[in-house]
């Protein structure tokens, strides 16, 4: 081992103390801190490192959007969602199938956050699809599925830190993941019609309906009901057009629109809806601290990684490495996207992007890829990490949520990930589908 680099000796120590049960973010610290000593850097400059890490403006969007979630979730901001898009499709095929996919996909919009879309509507979700005679393993496996796409779906925070690292405009990356990731989802809806199984209801599901008491009415015809689940569910409905819009328009940044997120959702809890409570403000400030330090840490350990990376020069070794597998490619971006998929198995999306990407994005500039549509891929390889065998994130937290065994989850979760390989292998395939809305806004 002592006859490798110091920069390799890390990365061998850092995945050393994660197979120990260290947390990701000191694994991430104490390997940097001991390839530091083995360069002869003094502990003088770890301070000033992480602060030069964490202290960037893009960053702030991070516990901002992670609180913006929270709120949502706790305020019934998601359960009128819910509610309405049950309303809308109950009448369909498919049933509370569809309701959970297109929440997901439209949760995605104001989270941005894998796990905590599965804790925030995973539980309304998985009780009305198993109403609707799925089994509560797919059910659990699609939530863990849609969840996974609120890292792909803007405002997501996984596009903000590649943004960060990469140096590209977080606006363009916004644009270019919503045809790829509205993409995805259609694939999930294919999905549906290979794993229903027993009946599929034609009404409301009453789990649901009583979310909303002033919708409760299965006896009015289908279009009163549906008008008064909008009325009741509009502010809700509203919040990813003004995120996206106010973004798109130009009148705020992405950093800035995650303020304006926590903001809006703050109004709607306290004024319209009338939910707001110092209790629920409470307990929301404080889940979305504990998540944003969890967040926020890693980050800061990071930088002390990604310095030791730079300073011993992995990025040049392992990029020329990855560069002379083979005159192809198609052939390095395949062995990118197993590294992804394989490490998204085992470490947190942020972990993963500031490890792999620094070695990466030579490979991009060299080969002339698009950075933009690399992060968009980057984001869809990460989020099928999230429930992926063995250790999906995702799929812990559904199997918590439902004290159903991991592995009857991961089972429930397998037709989603061979739709969304397929989905994953089309976008890199057709770099078209990433630029379709950025050539139209041009």
């Amino acid at each position: 081992m002592f006859d490798l680099d110091p920069g390799t000796q890390m990365l061998i120590v850092f995945f050393a103390l994660l197979f120990l049960r260290v947390p990701v973010a000191f694994a991430l610290g104490l390997s940097a801190l001991y390839a530091m000593w083995m360069l002869g850097f003094g502990l003088d400059l770890v301070g000033d490192l992480i602060a030069s890490g964490i202290a960037k403006f893009s960053l702030l969007a991070i516990p901002f959007f992670i609180l913006a979630g929270t709120l949502m979730g706790s305020l019934g901001i998601a359960s009128r969602m819910i509610a309405f898009f049950r309303i809308l499709v109950g009448r369909l095929p498919g049933g509370m199938g569809l309701v959970g996919t297109v929440v997901c996909l439209f949760w995605g919009a104001v989270s941005g956050s894998g796990p905590a879309s599965v804790a925030a509507i995973g539980p309304l979700i998985i009780k009305g699809m198993v109403e609707d005679g799925y089994s509560r393993g797919f059910a659990a496996g699609l939530v863990c599925t849609g969840a996974g796409l609120s890292i792909v779906i803007p405002p997501s925070i996984g596009l903000v830190i590649y943004g960060v690292i990469a140096e590209t405009s977080i606006a363009d990356l916004f644009i270019a993941a919503i045809v790829p990731g509205l993409f995805m989802g259609l694939l999930m809806l294919a999905t549906l019609p290979f794993a229903t199984t027993g009946r599929s209801l034609e009404g409301g599901s009453p789990s649901l309906d009583r979310l909303m008491p002033e919708t409760d009415d299965t006896h009015r015809a289908y279009g009163d009901r549906l008008w008064r689940s909008f009325v009741h569910s509009f502010w809700g409905l509203m919040t990813p057009i003004v995120i996206l819009g106010g973004i798109y328009s130009g009148v705020f940044t992405p950093t800035e629109a995650a303020v304006v997120a926590t903001v809006y959702a703050l109004f709607v809890g306290g004024v319209v809806y009338r939910t707001l409570s110092l209790k629920v403000l409470y307990e929301a400030l404080v889940t979305a601290s504990a998540s944003s330090a969890v967040v926020m840490l890693v980050v800061a350990y990071a930088s002390l990684f990604g310095w030791v990376v730079t300073v011993d020069d992995l990025i040049g070794k392992y990029s020329t490495v990855l560069l002379g597998l083979s005159d192809q490619s198609w052939v390095i971006l395949l062995v990118i996207m197993l590294v992804l998929l394989v490490a998204g198995m085992f470490m947190d999306a942020i972990t993963i992007m500031f490890i792999s990407l620094p070695i990466f994005l030579p490979v991009v500039n060299e080969l002339g890829w698009d950075p933009v549509w690399f992060g968009v891929l980057v984001m869809i390889n990460l989020a099928i990490g999230l429930f992926t065998p063995p250790v999906g994130i995702n799929l812990y937290v559904a199997a918590n949520l439902t004290r159903l065994p991991l592995e009857q989850v991961a089972r429930g979760a397998l037709p989603f990930l061979l739709t969304s390989l397929i989905g994953l292998a089309l976008v890199a395939m057709f770099p078209e589908l990433s630029h379709v809305l950025l050539n139209a806004m041009r």
